[in-house]
């Protein structure tokens, strides 16, 4: 496994899972609701932005690697299940949306893996609705983590359900998207 500064933030980005999650855990007494949403909201943000950088980084030095682009995708799909799996769990999220986003994910992540197995692995590459899909993915967490007046009169809760809903919506065409490329191969 090849250790730079790319797969490092990966691997942070893994690492502030569990953080995010556990902040919602600890007292009241310990952290007041609301600053358990502002430091959730912060390290998730802090998270996502290490998933633009590290591939960033990565083209930029040439140090790109196939252990890399394994790992950035998987601890992608983490992060989001684990996030959308607390915002149903804090009530802030309907699970149906959950579970289309989540299975979705593990859909499109199997049938990458199957196209890689048969050296088609380039014909399923990220598309530009799949980076569409997570820019609302995660406006939407971050929007749900946040939860409270992000200015007066504007609602995190509702915003954030709102870039739900539409990351729902590019989940499910992005995801036949993927589907419709890799048709051929399912008919051979």
């Amino acid at each position: 496994m090849p250790l730079n500064l790319p797969i490092i933030l990966t691997w942070l980005r893994v690492a502030l899972i569990p953080i995010i999650v556990g902040i919602f855990y600890l007292p009241d007494a310990m952290l007041a609701p609301q600053l358990k949403n502002i430091l959730a909201t912060v390290v998730f943000a802090l998270a996502a932005i290490t998933d633009w950088f590290d591939g960033f980084l990565a083209r930029r030095w040439n140090q790109t690697s196939s252990f890399g682009a394994f790992l950035d995708p998987v601890a992608d799909k983490l992060m989001v299940a684990a996030a959308l799996i607390l915002l149903v769990e804090l009530a802030r999220a309907p699970s149906w949306l959950a579970v289309i986003i989540i299975g979705r994910e593990i859909t499109i992540s199997a049938l990458r893996e199957w196209m890689a197995q048969i050296g088609k692995s380039k014909s399923v590459a990220v598309a530009t609705i799949g980076k569409f899909k997570t820019t609302a993915q995660m406006l939407a967490i971050v929007l749900l983590l946040w939860w409270g007046p992000l200015v007066p009169g504007i609602s995190t809760a509702l915003l954030g359900l709102i870039a739900l809903y539409i990351a729902s919506a590019l989940t499910i065409v992005s995801m036949f998207y993927y589907l419709r490329v890799a048709a051929e191969q399912f008919r051979q």
